[in-house]
């Protein structure tokens, strides 16, 4: 018999996450000039101490996309939601994850 795995425990607004925390966002669009500044400026946006250094850039297989990783200290879930929203109706983004 398997035994369920368990679910971590949420806090007390029912989230999984612990704020602030630094929290991982992966936003992939077009390879174009000015993607990853765009990306870093909503980023700075959203979390004053953002460190742009920390960008991590993933180019597709066939060269045609690039995939930012930017960090940022996540301090609530609105928060989170309104950097998601942001920077999916960017129009140089084509997923944010």
């Amino acid at each position: 018999m398997n035994t369920p795995t368990p679910i971590p425990d949420m806090d007390a607004n029912g989230s999984l996450i612990q704020y602030p925390s630094q929290f991982p966002i992966k936003v992939m669009g077009a390879k174009a000039d000015g993607l990853v500044q765009a990306v870093v400026h909503i980023a700075q946006q959203f979390d004053p101490d953002f460190n742009a250094q920390s960008v991590e850039l993933r180019e597709s297989k066939g060269g045609n996309y690039l995939g930012v990783t930017v960090t940022v200290t996540a301090t609530s879930r609105a928060q989170l939601d309104e950097l998601y929203r942001t920077l999916s109706t960017h129009p140089m983004v084509k997923v944010v994850l």
